[in-house]
C-alpha cells in the first residue's frame, strides 16, 4: 500500500470517527411543570429557548402540569424523567412513602405562598389575622397552616373554604385568603380595582421551605449522574438569563403552551420573582441558583416535624442530595 493511499484511508477513518461523534444523539429527558406554563417555569423555557439544553447535549421535552395530572406519580411510575415539586413538604412525602425520588436543585429560595388581607382591615401583622376567618384549601391545612397555627396561636374554626376564586374576598374585607406571590394579588387588583396587602410567608412568618424543585428518581441519580448534572446545570443558565437577560424566548414558549397566558400576567409574574428574591437570593447569591443546604433542610423538617405532620423519626436527608448543586455554577450571569 503507498503512504499516499494509506493517508487517503486513514483521513477518511477519523472522518468518519469524528462524524459518528457529531451524528450522536443528545440525550433524550422529559420533565414536567408543576402547574401550566407560567412565568414561574419561565427558567425551564428559557433554556429550551435559548439552547441550554442542546448545548448540554440534551434533548429536553417540557409538559405541563396541572389539577388533573399527578405528577409524583408519573415521576415514580417512569412516565417522565424529572418533576418540579411545589415545595419541601413534596420531598419529604416522598421519603415518608417509600418512593424513590430525591430532589436535585432547588430553583425557588422562597416558597411564592402568601396570605392577602384588604389595605383597610386594620391588619398590620401576622398575629393580627388571629380570630379574622382565613380562607384556605385543603391541601394546605396539612403543610403550613399547623405551622401558623403554633407560631401564632390560630384556630381551626377560622378555617374557611378556599375555591380558587377570589369574588369571597372581594366582597368580604374582614377575610383573610391564601394565595401564590405571583397569582392571586394581580387578579385581585385587576377584577377588585384595589392593590391587596401580601405576607409573604417566607419573609412575614419565617416559612423555611424550598419551592419549584427539580426531582428526580434514585435510580436516575445512581445511573446517569451525568444527564442530572447537565439537566441542573442547563436549568440554572436558564434561570439565570431568564431573570437577568432577555426572556421573551421563554416567555413565547410559554404561551405557545399556555394560550391563555398573558402578557400583563407574565410581566407581573416576573417582576414578583425578582422584588422578592424568590430565585436568586439567601443561599443562592453565594453558591448560585439551585442551592440547597443540610442546615435549610434540617431547619425545615424541625418545624414541621414540631407540629407533627411528619414523625420526628423521619430520615428526612433522604429527600435531597446536594451532588448536583451549590457549584456557583453560571453565577457570573447575575451581574
Amino acid at each position: 500500500m503507498n503512504k499516499s493511499f494509506a493517508a487517503i484511508l486513514c483521513t477518511a477513518a477519523l472522518a468518519a470517527v469524528l462524524g459518528a461523534q457529531a451524528a450522536r444523539a443528545d440525550d433524550k429527558v422529559s420533565i414536567i411543570m408543576s402547574w401550566t406554563a407560567e412565568a414561574e417555569h419561565g427558567g425551564f423555557y428559557e433554556a429550551l429557548a435559548d439552547g441550554y439544553y442542546k448545548k448540554h447535549g440534551l434533548d429536553v421535552t417540557i409538559h405541563q402540569g396541572g389539577p388533573q395530572l399527578n405528577t409524583a406519580q408519573m415521576l415514580a411510575a417512569g412516565a417522565v424523567d424529572f418533576r418540579i415539586g411545589s415545595n419541601s413538604g413534596g420531598d419529604l412525602n416522598f421519603v415518608e412513602n417509600g418512593v424513590p425520588a430525591v430532589a436535585v436543585a432547588a430553583i425557588f429560595q422562597k416558597d411564592p405562598a402568601v396570605l392577602i388581607v384588604h389595605p383597610d382591615s386594620g391588619i398590620k401583622t401576622m398575629e393580627d389575622m388571629k380570630g379574622h376567618p382565613i380562607s384556605i384549601s385543603k391541601v394546605t391545612i396539612d403543610s403550613w397552616w399547623r405551622y401558623l397555627q403554633a407560631k401564632y396561636g390560630f384556630a381551626d374554626s377560622q378555617i374557611r373554604p378556599y375555591t380558587f376564586q377570589i369574588a369571597p374576598f372581594l366582597v368580604d374585607k374582614t377575610l383573610v385568603q391564601q394565595g401564590y406571590l405571583t397569582s392571586e394579588p394581580f387578579a385581585i387588583e385587576n377584577q377588585g380595582g384595589f392593590k391587596p396587602k401580601v405576607f409573604l410567608l417566607a419573609d412575614a412568618a419565617g416559612w423555611k421551605s424550598y419551592a419549584t424543585l427539580m426531582e428526580t428518581t434514585t435510580e436516575m441519580v445512581k445511573t446517569k449522574p451525568s444527564v442530572v448534572q447537565r439537566m441542573v446545570d442547563a436549568s440554572i443558565e436558564g434561570w439565570y438569563s431568564y431573570l437577568y437577560g432577555d426572556p421573551a424566548p421563554a416567555n413565547a414558549l410559554i404561551k405557545k403552551d399556555n394560550p391563555d397566558m398573558t402578557d400583563a400576567q407574565i410581566a407581573y409574574s416576573w417582576g414578583k420573582m425578582k422584588e422578592y428574591g424568590i430565585v436568586d437570593s439567601g443561599d443562592a447569591k453565594t453558591l448560585g441558583i439551585g442551592a440547597m443546604t443540610n442546615a435549610r433542610w434540617k431547619g425545615f423538617f424541625e418545624s414541621v416535624a414540631a407540629v407533627k405532620l411528619y414523625p420526628a423519626n423521619l430520615d428526612y436527608k433522604k429527600a435531597y442530595t446536594l451532588q448536583f448543586v451549590n457549584k456557583k455554577h453560571d453565577i457570573e450571569a447575575a451581574k
